[in-house]
């Protein structure tokens, strides 16, 4: 219960990728964190592989202020999110803040929306969006899952358990 009353977000939206959203969800509460589900609205809708998800909040709703961490989950919802402010808005503050932001698979491409990916540093992901980290100056590691400053960099679901190993990590090293 190392991370007891600590808020942490997922931002999600319709085919979210359901295993980078539900296991690292219960990890972190496995952990004792208040895991808020934020979304565009909250209407229920399908993972990608056809799971249900309700979200707990509205992303306009979050506060970096409120938050000890935000997780960017694949699948087909990052090209969804990536399009609005409102969500590139609380990554970079989050960002900006220093907080944990934990990226994997295709959530890498809501990072670079964001504009969070500093020229030089180590980006991971999804091969589909390779380029986009890329061509604004990430330098692609293939590894299953790293430490770049504040963000943590996750590939694939097939890399959930090291993606969660190094989250659960960062974040208990930022209690102290």
């Amino acid at each position: 219960m190392r991370l007891k009353g600590k808020s942490i977000a997922i931002l999600i939206a319709e085919g979210v990728e359901d295993y980078e959203y539900f296991v690292p969800m219960m990890r972190l509460q496995e952990e004792g964190a208040k895991v808020l589900s934020a979304a565009m609205d909250l209407k229920t809708f399908k993972g990608k592989n056809g799971l249900a998800v309700t979200p707990d909040t509205t992303i306009e709703s979050l506060k970096e202020k409120d938050l000890f961490a935000i997780i960017l989950p694949g699948g087909w919802a990052p090209d969804k999110l990536r399009r609005y402010d409102v969500v590139k808005n609380i990554v970079r503050e989050m960002d900006a803040a220093n907080k944990i932001v934990g990226i994997i698979c295709h959530g890498g491409s809501i990072a670079v929306s964001a504009g969070i990916i500093k020229k030089g540093q180590r980006v991971t992901g999804s091969v589909g969006i390779k380029d986009d980290m890329v061509n604004v100056g990430g330098v692609w590691a293939d590894e299953a899952a790293f430490r770049e400053g504040n963000q943590v960099w996750g590939r694939v679901v097939a890399d959930i358990p090291d993606f969660n190993r190094e989250l659960v990590k960062a974040l208990v090293e930022g209690l102290s």
